[in-house]
């Protein structure tokens, strides 16, 4: 797989098309897994992090779901190639900083996709589109229950998986959404159901994950417990907490639009005339802006770019996108040239609904 083809194509998981999509960009559920009696990957010599790949590699050849796969050694792939793997919420910052035998197997859709040797020896991951959860969770569970046929997990009877860092020990799933508040920031309830939700267990972070920082109005929620309780239970109670989530920013956005309408319209309109026009422009003023059209859409303002272009420019704006677009390493002035361009032309293909060619 080049991924100068990749940057071409938006993953399925951003096409929009899943349930509450206006306000739930994508669910994730991701498993950790290690193998029995080997090294955890901290400690692991270069041999035994080879053995894992090959082995991992090896029983993903069997899986027909994986069949299609393509294996990415991250030691073969540039630091822009890494990067756009980062952007596109497939593989962790650990795994494209470290410069050890790593890996990424991947189906072209980017629905499923499988770290080698991250923290752990497997990480296996289901993207969805919109707010997904029970079918990410039985689309990576039978992804595991197959690759389990071939390898040989390390399990305890008393803490069920082993992980590196004990926090991901039992189950070992972590399933979250990243989902769009503007409405809860707008109105100011937005600390008040983060605390809640870190009440019930459940932990808030970034658009990127753990250790990034909140852009747009969209925050990731995510379960925190591993431990003594079944992957059927999390995924109910993070379902449960996001419903009431989406009902919140719902009865929020009722509350916007009955006291200050005309300036909501007008903060949409500013921001959308902003991406349509602009010369120069920056990857963090494209999510901003973005996340204002998008709160137009829920609003349902008509004459807005759709739900699948809003999230390609979240994703296709990003910087080691704008450089595999362009083929070239860009300076940051180059790149805000050339982001402001492509936002004009996806724009403007998408009112003409003309082909899209990048």
């Amino acid at each position: 797989m080049k991924l100068t083809d990749q940057a071409r194509h938006l993953g399925r998981w951003l096409d929009g098309t899943g349930p509450a999509s206006d306000v739930v960009l994508s669910t994730r559920v991701r498993l950790a897994r290690n193998l029995k009696e080997v090294t955890f990957t901290h400690r692991a010599r270069e041999e035994q992090l080879a053995m894992v790949y090959s082995s991992v590699l090896s029983a993903v050849r069997k899986t027909p779901v994986l069949a299609t796969s393509s294996a990415l050694p991250m030691r073969d792939l540039s630091p822009i190639d890494r990067q756009f793997l980062v952007e596109r919420h497939l593989i962790s910052n650990d795994l494209a900083d470290n410069g050890r035998l790593r890996g990424l197997l991947l189906l072209p859709d980017e629905t499923v996709s499988v770290m080698v040797n991250e923290e752990d020896h497997l990480r296996l991951q289901a993207l969805a589109s919109g707010f997904q959860l029970r079918s990410a969770w039985e689309s990576v569970n039978a992804i595991d229950d197959e690759l389990g046929q071939d390898l040989d997990y390390a399990f305890s009877d008393e803490l069920g998986y082993l992980t590196a860092c004990p926090t991901n020990a039992g189950t070992g799933m972590r399933a979250s959404v990243l989902i769009h508040l503007p409405s809860l920031v707008l109105t100011r309830q937005i600390g008040r159901v983060l605390q809640g939700i870190t009440q019930v267990g459940l932990a808030v972070r970034g658009f990127y994950g753990e250790g990034s920082q909140i852009m747009g109005n969209f925050f990731q929620i995510s379960n925190q417990t591993t431990l003594g309780q079944s992957e059927r239970e999390t995924i109910e109670s993070l379902d449960r907490v996001t419903r009431q989530i989406i009902d919140y920013e719902q009865r929020a956005r009722e509350e916007l639009l009955k006291d200050a309408r005309v300036q909501i319209e007008d903060k949409v309109w500013r921001a959308y005339g902003t991406l349509r026009h602009s010369r120069v422009i920056s990857s963090q003023e494209v999510i901003n802006l973005a996340s204002a059209v998008r709160f137009g859409l829920s609003l349902q303002i008509e004459g807005l770019a759709d739900v699948k272009t809003l999230n390609e420019l979240l994703i296709r704006t990003q910087p080691a996108h704008m450089q595999l677009w362009a083929g070239r390493e860009l300076e940051q002035r180059e790149r805000n040239v050339l982001r402001a361009e492509y936002v004009r032309r996806l724009l403007g293909e998408d009112i003409s609904n003309a082909a899209r060619s990048n």
